[in-house]
């Protein structure tokens, strides 16, 4: 099976991809200057008789029309059942009293508009021509869904899919882990979903929330676009006029309190080489205040800005523990949180947090500089102005306006408010709002190597992935669960080897070329796999147009290129790299003089998997194999980045047969906090690949 995951890798780091803020010239400061006049179209506002509130911004500059509409309602505690709000979401567009699923695909595909769902909402869009049509469309949908349990069953599976492809991902898992501690399970915020809470929901649960809160009169519907409210209003009407109105709960629920002194939790993950550290806690914090202003600023100078803040510059300028340090201030009407936070390596895991904690000080300890807040203001100045060209940025004004009972001059004042922010007032706010003192400091990574350094943060306190408190791993103990007596990883080869389609069939797979297709922040990224007999490969990754990455082995030398440099290898090396990209490796690791060690087994997507560690030399990757399939599930490998080692694990699932032989056709890869889902286009075999084409001089 193709390891696309090490070409990729290489080949994102080439192109200078990230997940993360671009570095901004910070040698220049914007030229000081008053805050800027800002004039803010009002939108026509009307109230339909059911109660629902329509605002309508005519923009004329495309002919299409957007309409958004809103549910004003406050958090929901699902209990049991947590995830059944976002199914039912999902469920409403899967179908209506007088259209099917694919009728309503259909009927949107045909006008070229687009329509979604979501718990707190309805979004559709068109062009000015079929704005009727979509509105009829959007309409049905939102007045008459039909729930059906084929279609409750598919979400119910994707759900459990995606919740399973979390359990393997460190950045999922800190914030599922980190939200339980700062909220609580009783919490909205912070009750996790699981497969067996999903398996709970009903057709009737579905409907229930459906009937409470799809209603006219906690609504918001903005119309946006080449549309004037003469045209809006009856359209409006005759479409959502008869909506009944219902009574919406409004629940209460007590405000989360921060850890009575700093707690640091580890979430073990053997197999990483690298620690997702989050550190975290609750605040009080409301939005659109005065205090929320401050606290931007106050955030956007720590960690907000991007390469412009503290946070940013300390651990990856400074100390390049990290690709990228962050943190965030979120206000909310319940309750809103602080976190700051970085993947770093396992060795400086102690140092960064750290460094955090340094930084987290000492923005309460001094005020910034005048030069430091005057910049902030300026970007954060920049930001908003940018927003104010999509004309749905004035529609959200002025419902944000009416739900907050806002001043009706809040937003055109709001650059001044910001002006008006002293150093003072950012010291006091992050005093306020940021307490290093009472958080958790949450590690997702190898405890049994950063575990005991971290002790002079806190108290250590192991939790699983679900947010339960767990004993602290035995050191010098398998964390992997035991296998059966005699089990042998040839054994686990044999099975594999089988449950593709034996080696008779594996026997006349000549040669293999697949391609696949990624997207990496908005850009396609092409793979091509070309593979002859057991260890001739070439591997080429392509993006905007061009080769970044490309890797060639002739079966005994290889050639690794990327980056307008070339390096040939070869010996141990150059075997270790034909093993990672061998089509059936299994058939290789005994010739090649590999170690193979079956060391366990881990949950890999919520199901048993054998952990084979393959070593060669000085060089190890791992190779899981589903317990009851038989089919490899996953594999890791620990590669070189620009800050130093990481894990690369990338998943194997959806596996379709040609030729009589099984490749898996989606691949799933995390690539630090990045994860990437790889699609297979084609895969075609025994083509007779030439071997000039993969020759190394």
């Amino acid at each position: 099976m193709m390891k696309t995951k090490y070409i990729l890798a290489a080949g994102l780091l080439a192109l200078g991809l990230s997940t993360q803020a671009q570095t901004l010239d910070r040698t220049k400061l914007p030229a000081d200057a008053p805050a800027p006049a800002i004039k803010i179209g009002k939108p026509v506002s009307f109230t339909l008789a059911n109660g629902l509130k329509v605002f309508v911004v005519q923009n004329n500059k495309l002919p299409r029309v957007a309409f958004s509409l809103l549910f004003d309602y406050l958090p929901i505690r699902e209990g049991d059942k947590a995830g059944y709000v976002s199914i039912a979401s999902q469920l409403i567009k899967t179908g209506t009293k007088t259209r099917t699923k694919d009728q309503i695909d259909e009927a949107v595909d045909f006008i070229g508009g687009s329509l979604n769902t979501s718990p707190t909402g309805v979004y559709a869009m068109s062009l000015k021509k079929h704005t009727p049509k979509m509105l009829e469309v959007m309409s049905d949908v939102v007045l008459n869904p039909k729930f059906t349990q084929e279609e409750l069953d598919k979400l119910k599976k994707q759900t459990k899919s995606g919740l399973a492809s979390q359990k393997d991902n460190p950045s999922a898992i800190a914030t599922r882990v980190s939200s339980i501690l700062v909220y609580g399970k009783d919490h909205p915020y912070g009750e996790p979903d699981s497969e067996e809470t999903v398996d709970r929901i009903t057709l009737d649960d579905c409907r229930k929330f459906y009937e409470t809160y799809f209603r006219p009169n906690i609504g918001y519907l903005a119309v946006v676009g080449d549309i004037t409210p003469e045209e809006a209003r009856p359209m409006v009407e005759k479409y959502f006029g008869k909506w009944q109105p219902g009574e919406v709960p409004k629940p209460t629920y007590d405000m989360p309190k921060p850890p009575a002194k700093t707690t640091v939790v580890v979430v073990d993950r053997p197999s990483s080489v690298q620690s997702m550290v989050y550190i975290t806690h609750p605040v009080q914090l409301k939005p659109y205040t005065t205090e929320s202003i401050q606290a931007s600023l106050t955030n956007d100078i720590l960690g907000g800005g991007g390469g412009n803040a503290r946070l940013f510059n300390n651990l990856r300028e400074k100390h390049g523990y990290t690709y990228g340090a962050y943190s965030t201030l979120t206000s909310d009407r319940l309750v809103g949180r602080f976190r700051a936070n970085a993947s770093v390596r396992n060795a400086v895991t102690d140092s960064a947090v750290g460094e955090f904690i340094n930084e987290l000080k000492n923005i309460r300890n001094s005020k910034p500089s005048a030069d430091e807040l005057k910049s902030t203001k300026n970007t954060f100045a920049g930001n908003f102005i940018f927003t104010l060209e999509d004309p749905e940025t004035i529609a959200d004004f002025a419902i944000n306006t009416a739900r907050y009972h806002l001043p009706e001059d809040f937003f055109s004042n709001y650059l001044k408010s910001v002006d008006a922010v002293t150093v003072d007032q950012v010291e006091a706010s992050a005093n306020k709002l940021i307490d290093p003192e009472h958080a958790y400091i949450v590690v997702v990574g190898k405890g049994s190597e950063v575990a005991d350094k971290l002790k002079r943060f806190g108290d250590i306190v192991y939790y699983d992935l679900n947010g339960n408190k767990v004993d602290a791993p035995t050191p010098g103990k398998l964390t992997t669960s035991a296998v059966p007596a005699g089990l042998t990883a040839d054994q686990v080869f044999d099975k594999y080897l089988t449950a593709i389609g034996g080696k008779d069939a594996i026997a006349k797979i000549t040669d293999v070329t697949q391609k696949l297709t990624t997207e990496v922040q908005g850009t396609k990224v092409d793979i091509e796999s070309r593979q002859k007999g057991m260890n001739k490969f070439k591997l080429s990754v392509k993006a905007m147009g061009q080769v970044v990455q490309q890797v060639t082995s002739d079966g005994v030398k290889v050639k690794l290129e990327g980056g307008g440099q070339s390096k040939s290898v070869a010996d141990e090396e150059a075997r270790m790299e034909i093993l990672k990209n061998a089509i059936f490796p299994e058939l290789l690791f005994a010739t090649m003089g590999a170690k193979t060690v079956l060391a366990g087994t881990e949950k890999i997507n919520g199901k048993d998997a054998y952990k084979i560690d393959v070593t060669l030399g000085k060089k190890t990757i791992s190779e899981f194999y589903d317990v009851e399939t038989g089919l490899k599930v996953q594999y890791t490998a620990i590669e070189q980045g620009p800050q130093g080692e990481m894990a690369v694990n990338t998943g194997l699932s959806n596996y379709k047969e040609v030729n009589g032989v099984k490749f898996a056709n989606t691949l799933t890869q995390n690539l630090g906090p990045m994860t990437m889902k790889m699609e297979t286009q084609s895969l075609v075999v025994n083509t007779g690949l030439d071997d000039k084409e993969f020759a190394v001089q």
